[in-house]
Parts: C-alpha cells; structure tokens; sequence
C-alpha cells in the first residue's frame, strides 16, 4: 500500500522560508518520478515541481522557478521541497505525488498516488 505524508506547512511572512517534506512509504522514491503541486482556495490544482526518477531531472513552473527546490534523500525515502522567497500568491494546499513511469513521460501530469497535503500560508 502505497501513502505518501506531507509535513512541514506552515504560517508564514512574505520572504520567509519553508521546507515540506514527503515521506513514502510503499514506494521506493528513487524509482518514481516524485511531484509537487498546490490547490489555492478556489482554484485547481497546479503543477509545482518534480524529480524524475532515471536521470534526476527537476522540473519547475515558471511562477516558482529560482525560489524553490526539490530534491530527495533515498536513505529515509523522502522528498523536499524547499520554498525562499515566499510570496502571498505561495498560499495553497500542497500535496506531494508519485509517479512510476519506466518510459521516461512527462513529469507534469499522470500521477498515480497522492499524499492528503499540507497548509502553507505567506502573509503580507
């Protein structure tokens, strides 16, 4: 049985810091492409960020990118991400997913197993 935790959301201000982490469990992370994506109230669920397993690729959208990283520790099977610069517009649900994708598709879509997400919010 796969489960994916997420931890580490939080309240915080504008230009702070945060890391989520995402324990695995069922999965072996460093086989599956792992993802973040967030759900801002009102809005879907977007794309964030993402490791693939083969090469160590990572992905990021654009509204992210030079702010946050993703990265992973195979020892404890967990994946990070580490969020600077925090902005209002960062407050969402963050939920982290894993994908087994032997093929090498894309890193942005077709995710099998979620976690339940964590709260982040960025004050002004």
């Amino acid at each position: 049985q796969v489960q994916l935790v997420e931890s580490g959301g939080g309240l915080v201000q504008a230009g702070e810091s945060l890391r989520l982490s995402c324990a695995a469990s069922g999965v072996i992370i460093s086989r599956y492409t792992m993802g973040w994506f967030r759900q801002a109230p009102g809005k879907e669920r977007v794309f964030v960020a993402a490791l693939t397993w083969s090469s160590g690729t990572t992905y990021y959208a654009g509204s992210v990118k030079g702010r946050f990283t993703i990265s992973r520790d195979n020892a404890k099977n967990t994946v990070y991400l580490q969020m600077n610069s925090l902005k209002p517009e960062d407050t969402a649900v963050y939920y982290c997913a894993a994908k087994w994708d032997p093929a090498g598709g894309s890193a942005y879509s077709g995710y099998a197993y979620w976690g339940q997400g964590t709260q982040v919010t960025v004050s002004s």
